[in-house]
């Protein structure tokens, strides 16, 4: 996509903030620009890390994460205040790259299963139909019988296409996992300090295959994930996750604000704060990791920074780090015409995801233009009156109106239900009439 195209889909889900929308698009550009470099040249273009500099509620995660679905890239989110210097107990910054591993895995295995699922699907017939008619060895007498048991399998195999075996069951062996220790090893917290001990120790604890005894469907579904996951080259899928993590991975960088040096200072110990960013930079600026799948090269990975810096300043950054994120954009308050936006315009909007779960009970929610402007109104208020969440505030407003029909909307079969400015009042005139229940409900 272009830039335009990119900003365009954006647009579909998040209302505003014109100027992070380009920040973002122009970087996932400059990513297509660098593949067509000359290889000379390739490696020397660093990726123009980001800071969104913004309240809470006002789009940063959202534009970063929908910015990496577009783009299928590996992307995860993560606090910058969880992580402390090494030494400390705590996550070490590195773990983001190997979780950022892990998901690129994820995401390459799902789409190798699906370019196999259509052959694993047939070959998973094949072998439900041995299931079902076991081969005898031939005998000079059981020739002539071959062309039958050739057309029974057949009738069979259209029996299971239609479904008219679904209350039958067969035998299959499933495999489990080893036993206890395995979950122990793999929550044990080792893969911080790079030590995979559930991988060490799997010969030690193989996995136990196991006869059930399970209907037809679910069968099948046994069946078709074994086939997909003996077809699937797991090497090739770990080779594919590494490139795509090195050359198109994305980590957001949440809360980057908290570990400034002014942050410190406002009370309590510096639990190493400047120390988590001397940590950071060499990865931001490019370094190499060990993970449990090999090494990842941080070159060319895209850091996205977020916070809303209200005690501290960009500045407070150690220069090191304020160098590696050279693209500054800051994202604008929302209004009140912003949240009616937000409860209308997106293909995702609230109104429209409430209308829709009420729609599975049999109930039809309308929202007129008259009720959606209360509803922003009410936010609004609230929002300059208690802390600013942004747009987070329209989630907990619209929980708050709408629990009575949440609660009896199984019973309310058929109903039609009008959201206007008179429904909003009602629902909410207790918080009206005394705005201190606001801290406790809103």
């Amino acid at each position: 996509m272009t830039p335009r195209e990119l900003v365009k889909e954006l647009d579909r889900y998040i209302i505003g903030q014109p100027k992070a929308k380009k920040a973002v698009a122009i970087a996932l550009r400059n990513r297509w620009r660098r593949q067509r470099v000359d290889l000379n040249l390739r490696d020397e273009i660093s990726p123009k890390n980001i800071i969104m500099i913004g309240p809470t509620g006002v789009g940063k995660t959202e534009i970063a994460r929908r910015l990496a679905k577009l783009a299928r890239a590996p992307f995860i989110k993560v606090e910058a205040s969880k992580f402390t210097e090494v030494g400390y107990v705590g996550r070490d910054v590195e773990s983001m790259v190997r979780d950022l591993v892990e998901v690129a895995i994820k995401i390459v295995q799902e789409e190798e299963t699906e370019a196999v699922r259509t052959k694993a699907v047939d070959r998973a017939e094949e072998r439900l139909l041995d299931l079902l008619l076991p081969s005898r060895k031939s005998t000079t007498d059981e020739v002539a019988a071959d062309g039958g048991q050739s057309s029974t399998r057949e009738k069979l195999r259209k029996l299971l296409k239609e479904g008219h075996m679904d209350d039958k069951e067969v035998e299959i062996e499933t495999q489990s996992s080893g036993g206890p220790m395995m979950e122990v090893f793999s929550n044990s917290g080792m893969e911080e300090m790079g030590i995979n001990i559930k991988d060490s120790f799997s010969h030690l604890f193989p996995k136990k295959t196991q006869r059930r005894r399970v209907t037809i469907p679910e069968a099948r579904e046994i069946l078709v994930e074994q086939e997909c996951q003996d077809m699937v080259d797991k090497e090739k899928v770990v080779r594919e996750a590494l490139d795509r993590v090195q050359d198109s991975g994305i980590i957001f960088l949440d809360e980057i604000d908290k570990v400034t040096g002014r942050q410190a200072s406002s009370g309590g110990p510096d639990v190493s704060r400047e120390g988590v960013q001397r940590d950071l930079l060499p990865i931001v600026e490019g370094s190499t990791v060990n993970t449990k799948h090999g090494m990842v090269k941080t070159d060319h990975i895209l850091f996205i920074a977020a916070g809303a810096f209200h005690v501290a300043k960009v500045s407070d950054l150690i220069p090191e780090l304020q160098g590696r994120f050279p693209i500054r954009v800051e994202l604008d308050n929302l209004t009140q015409e912003d949240f009616v936006r937000i409860l209308t315009e997106p293909e995702n909007a609230l109104t429209l995801q409430y209308a829709a779960l009420m729609g599975t009970e049999g109930v039809t929610l309308e929202f007129d233009s008259d009720g959606i402007d209360a509803i922003a109104e009410m936010s609004f208020s609230v929002n300059d009156r208690q802390q600013n969440i942004g747009a987070r505030r329209l989630h907990t407003v619209m929980e708050r109106l709408l629990e009575e029909v949440s609660f009896q909307a199984p019973e309310m079969d058929g109903v039609s239900i009008k959201i206007d400015r008179a429904y909003v009042d009602n629902a909410l005139k207790d918080i009206v009439e005394d705005p201190r229940l606001e801290n406790y409900i809103l």
